[in-house]
């Protein structure tokens, strides 16, 4: 090839890694540690609240009123449980159980019928399968609302209103079309191989289920278990609407305590603290499971 021809040809294409642009080499020089440390920062300046719930908790309602909850650094001995100790002393105790044996009962008959009826859509063949799933889809957009006249005459008529168990009822039958949604999309990228395996060995459809989908499946379920557990745990208008005094959760509880002409700080604070307690040991004992069924769901 001559010197003129050399000169003309076009310049060859590298391959291989990209060329970075400016932004990028900043970030490639910033490294994990300093986005570690900027996720750290906003950690904590997310926690702000929360620690300044747990300071008007521990104050007198006269202090709270004169001073804001910033000054405990300057004035530890402002601090004091005797605000728990009214709480306690009261009607939050017996809110709270009735706030577990409604939340409690719930998630665990979400999870299970919904889990049930998930594979049963993804991976069983049965008549009316794809028209029952479009149906449980359309329930999605169905407003709690308007099943809080017909449900109440309902329940009147059975026998059940203002009880326990009605509540559970309500959220059961309110919380399965979402987890039917998520844990049958979960379900159908489970390999097909392994389904199928099973059946060759002679397993029923029962056990293929229990010892194959369902381990599976604990991603989704631990995502879906908590965010039904928050669901229940801090509701309110179904409370409102079908639990009495003596079967009250604790939002019902708290919401009874405000007064006419302005909060029941020493009360709320300390009572909405207490309600922050469990589920926060929940998902610090779920996160791995949690964190793993989101990104599940983002790459499916």
């Amino acid at each position: 090839m001559t010197a003129a021809a050399t000169a003309t040809a076009p310049p060859r294409l590298e391959t291989g890694t990209p060329r970075r642009g400016v932004l990028g080499k900043i970030v490639d020089r910033l490294g994990s540690g300093i986005v570690q440390v900027v996720m750290v920062v906003l950690g904590l300046f997310w926690l702000v609240p929360t620690l300044g719930l747990l300071v008007v908790s521990m104050r007198t309602t006269k202090v709270n009123n004169a001073e804001g909850w910033w000054t405990i650094f300057t004035k530890p001995a402002e601090l004091t449980i005797e605000n728990y100790k009214n709480l306690l002393s009261g009607g939050f105790t017996a809110s709270f159980w009735n706030t577990v044996l409604i939340t409690v009962p719930t998630t665990i008959l979400v999870i299970g019928i919904a889990a049930m009826a998930a594979y049963a859509f993804a991976w069983m063949d049965f008549p009316g399968r794809d028209a029952a799933f479009l149906v449980v889809v359309g329930l999605l957009i169905v407003p709690i609302q308007i099943a809080l006249i017909p449900v109440a005459t309902l329940y009147g008529n059975a026998g059940i209103f203002g009880s326990i168990p009605g509540v559970v009822l309500f959220h059961v039958a309110f919380g399965l079309p979402f987890a039917i949604f998520l844990l049958r999309n979960f379900f159908v990228g489970i390999p097909a191989s392994l389904l199928e395996a099973a059946r060759m060995d002679g397993a029923p459809e029962w056990k293929i289920f229990a010892s194959v989908v369902f381990p599976l499946g604990k991603p989704a379920i631990a995502s879906l278990g908590i965010f039904q557990f928050l669901w229940v745990w801090n509701d309110m208008l179904i409370a409102l609407v079908f639990a009495n005094t003596d079967n009250q959760p604790m939002t019902k509880y708290l919401q009874s305590q405000m007064r006419q002409f302005g909060s029941n700080v020493d009360i709320l604070s300390s009572g909405a603290f207490l309600s922050l307690i469990i589920p926060l040991i929940l998902f610090f004992a779920f996160q791995r499971y949690f964190v793993q069924g989101m990104m599940a769901g983002s790459v499916k």
